[in-house]
């Protein structure tokens, strides 16, 4: 019975994580549940799962969740702050840990449960793009298993062999190639970029998934933050990942060998697939997914990425070969203009002039520490406030 904390239970693969988990009592047990201030969602999950912990990172909201629950037979405990996620992904009692919170908010306490070595489901690609080199180091040294959970990485986990990374080098992996849907704007070239809107931009062609990431993807940058992930899980060189456009989205990625074999993982795009993938790893578990019908799936088209109306995949490309802050300057810059553009500050096309502006002006540096991270952050989430108006 593995015991499971869910950090970001109440966001897109929380809450999808708790639909496989449901499928499978005898396997998985809900210690714990986080999330930011989405109450009425997490009241209803801790109803159902009875986690010994639930932790609210707004107190005002953790208080108001408290008093709903004063009187039921439940012994779920409420707890508030982010230091307190952080306890849970290093509680002995967790076997697993889910790490889902978005953006950088997610970082400690991924790079927590790593450094105590727990089974970490990683959904927050973040914690890699910023503090890649910190996060594997923590991995190694405590003995973690690291497990993928976005499509793309999953999938690419999935075509590789089960002892690449105590062996990368004998098996001829020549290219790993990532998967891009496009997004909604495929195929728009920048003046019809210029008109936009945010309700456009989240209504993403096949996924279902935040307002932050379904952005991510209709400018590409999802890609490439995915692709300096990939270059951290599996120790790819920059040149050696690729990136395909395929508006499908049933090859979920690929892996191109040096005797021109491709191996690829397909499936419908369901995120319960990778994680019902991880969550029983070596094992596999039923999802709740749908078989794929190869047949009335149509034809696989693939296209080069449009790296001139979207910009932010090349600016990824950039920042992971400079290395050191930049991918963590790169990520806090995005952050901040996408938070502008939902918020109608900024039009769609100054999301990578804003971020390209950020990586000229910050100092690049080495990364030795969260610290060193935590400080590149800081210091390009300013400058890229400052150039939302300009």
């Amino acid at each position: 019975m593995q015991k499971l904390a869910i950090l970001g239970s109440t966001g897109s693969i929380g809450r999808n994580t708790l639909d496989v988990v449901a499928r499978h009592p005898d396997r998985y047990q809900v210690f714990a549940l986080a999330a930011h201030r989405r109450i009425d969602l997490l009241e209803a999950q801790i109803r159902t799962f009875n986690p010994a912990v639930a932790v609210v990172v707004d107190p005002v909201a953790a208080e108001t969740l408290s008093l709903r629950l004063a009187g039921s037979n439940l012994t779920t405990e409420i707890r508030s702050g982010a230091d307190a996620i952080i306890s849970i992904a290093q509680d002995a009692a967790v076997d697993t840990v889910m790490a889902a919170i978005v953006g950088a908010a997610g970082l400690p306490s991924a790079l927590a449960a790593a450094e105590a070595g727990k089974r970490v489901l990683l959904a927050n690609k973040e914690a890699l793009v910023m503090a890649g080199p910190v996060f594997m180091n923590a991995v190694r040294q405590s003995g973690a298993l690291l497990l993928p959970i976005d499509s793309e990485h999953n999938a690419i986990f999935q075509s590789l062999p089960a002892d690449y990374q105590q062996n990368p080098g004998r098996h001829g992996v020549a290219h790993i190639i990532l998967t891009a849907s496009g997004g909604p704007f495929r195929g728009y070239d920048r003046k019809r970029l210029l008109k936009v809107t945010p309700e456009e931009a989240v209504s993403h062609p096949n996924w279902a998934m935040g307002r932050k990431i379904s952005v991510d993807s209709a400018t590409l940058m999802n890609k490439g933050l995915e692709v300096i992930e990939a270059h951290y899980l599996f120790g790819i060189d920059p040149e050696r990942i690729r990136v395909v456009v395929h508006p499908q989205s049933t090859i979920h990625s690929l892996v191109q060998y040096i005797d021109g074999s491709v191996l690829a993982e397909l499936g419908a795009p369901d995120m319960r697939t990778p994680i019902a993938h991880a969550l029983g790893w070596p094992d596999r578990i039923e999802a709740g997914v749908p078989m794929l019908d190869l047949i009335s799936s149509g034809s696989f088209d693939f296209l080069p990425p449009d790296l001139e109306a979207f910009p932010c995949l090349r600016l990824a490309f950039e920042a992971l070969r400079s290395a050191g802050r930049a991918p963590a300057i790169l990520n806090a810059a995005n952050e901040i203009a996408v938070a502008a553009f939902l918020e109608r500050q900024i039009g769609f096309v100054d999301i990578p002039r804003v971020i390209e502006e950020t990586l000229t002006h910050i100092p690049n540096g080495p990364v030795d520490s969260l610290a060193d991270v935590l400080a590149a952050d800081a210091a390009a989430r300013v400058y890229a406030q400052s150039r939302l108006a300009v």
